[in-house]
């Protein structure tokens, strides 16, 4: 005997039997990366402080020679790169795969006063951190104007 009617598909649970619940995925329909378009998705952090815009990459496992950063004429900074599969084994048994691999790129517009051509790339630990220094913003020019009569 049900204890609790589901609201899912008119069948009917029993709380007793934990094989017989219905689960609520609430995340079911997002469009969540999947195993397949995983290998584009990479993480970058934008921060901005009062001297420069930094951008940080966690990027385990991939040498600086295997990503490549690039600035475009429009503005456009641009992070791509690949990660390799790990070679299989036949005598290997795999029970999870999670890391990504394959092609990853991300771009970024960067704002109007970002310097272009003083862009730095670095990496240390896996970590890849881009800092594209900003032009000092020009307080504008005020004249006080007299008024007269």
């Amino acid at each position: 005997m049900s204890i609790i009617p589901s609201f899912f598909g008119g069948r009917r649970s029993n709380i007793f039997d934990p094989s017989s619940l219905d689960i609520f995925d609430p995340f079911k329909d997002f469009p969540f990366p999947t195993s397949s378009d995983a290998s584009s998705a990479l993480v970058v952090d934008w921060k901005e402080t009062p001297e420069a815009h930094v951008f940080k990459a966690d990027l385990p496992g991939i040498n600086k020679e295997e990503v490549k950063v690039e600035v475009e004429d429009d503005r456009i900074l641009q992070i791509s790169g690949e990660r390799n599969v790990e070679k299989e084994d036949k005598n290997d048994t795999w029970h999870r795969v999670e890391r990504s691999s394959g092609k990853f790129t991300r771009r970024f517009r960067l704002p109007e006063n970002a310097k272009l051509d003083q862009v730095k790339a670095s990496m240390e630990n896996g970590v890849l951190t881009i800092t594209v220094p900003k032009e000092e913003v020009k307080k504008p020019d005020v004249k006080s104007i007299q008024i007269s009569g």
